[in-house]
């Protein structure tokens, strides 16, 4: 898969595509990464690539043509029967979750704008772009860290990027977990700052171990996101055993909440 990225600092993207686990897809090739500045395709003595917006207000609005210009020769080089969308990090666009990531990691690719400034002249994303995208409800000054998350979320799905093959499919989120919040981890030693690994990870019993890891996934999500609990309800993912627990554990924190008895509040 190819993705193209119009950015005004392609030198930010360096760290992301040396470093790490996930550069295997980009040095193997799995994923190839392309920078496309728009400056580079602006006219003037200083190609500009921004300026004041009209009606007023504070900051500076990137220019449509330069854009255009670089997305002309974007996809002259990418000579794509289908074109790849255009892609726009924007706060209107969909967040930005795992199933969303898996159909990017089974795609052709994209075209991904990085707005800057106050952001992308409207007229431009009104003709040009084919979908916006947000990592969640806050700004920040470029699209490029949104880029980023993206491109990493899409390479470590890819065959052979991860040393596990099977690593990602107890991600949280993933289908492989029902959509549930992934179980706590440890490793040595057993005892640490007087804390010991809990005793069902240490019994060597795996239908022990995957039933705590399912009843862990199942707390975490309860308590920090019943939203995810109440989609895998809906989707049919959950069995008496884990319909079973998850009332006697609220049961058991409901009991907890209850003064003692004579206690007075």
């Amino acid at each position: 898969m190819r993705f193209d990225i119009i950015t005004l600092f392609p030198e930010l993207f360096a760290p992301l595509l040396t470093s790490g686990i996930t550069r295997r897809a980009y040095e193997s090739g799995l994923v190839e990464v392309h920078f496309w500045n728009p400056r580079d395709h602006a006219e003037g003595r200083y190609r500009r690539v921004d300026d004041r917006s009209f009606g007023g207000g504070p900051g500076m609005v990137m220019l449509a043509e330069p854009l255009f210009k670089c997305l002309t020769a974007i996809r002259a080089e990418r000579q794509e029967t289908s074109p790849a969308p255009l892609v726009l990090f924007s706060p209107i666009g969909q967040t930005l979750n795992h199933g969303a990531v898996e159909q990017w990691s089974a795609s052709a690719g994209a075209v991904m704008l990085c707005g800057r400034y106050e952001g992308v002249d409207q007229r431009f994303i009104d003709q040009y772009v084919d979908q916006q995208i947000s990592l969640g409800d806050f700004v920040l000054s470029g699209g490029e860290i949104a880029a980023m998350a993206l491109l990493d979320a899409v390479a470590r799905l890819q065959p052979g990027v991860l040393g596990d093959e099977g690593s990602h499919q107890l991600d949280s989120f993933n289908p492989a977990l029902d959509g549930l919040l992934d179980s706590p981890h440890y490793t040595r030693p057993e005892v640490w700052q007087g804390h010991a690994v809990p005793a069902e990870l240490m019994s060597g019993h795996h239908a022990h171990i995957a039933r705590w890891r399912r009843e862990q996934s199942l707390s975490l999500t309860a308590m920090h996101r019943p939203d995810l609990l109440e989609q895998a309800r809906q989707a049919g993912c959950l069995n008496r055993q884990d319909d079973a627990f998850l009332k006697q554990s609220l049961a058991s924190m409901t009991g907890a909440k209850e003064p003692p008895s004579g206690e007075k509040l």
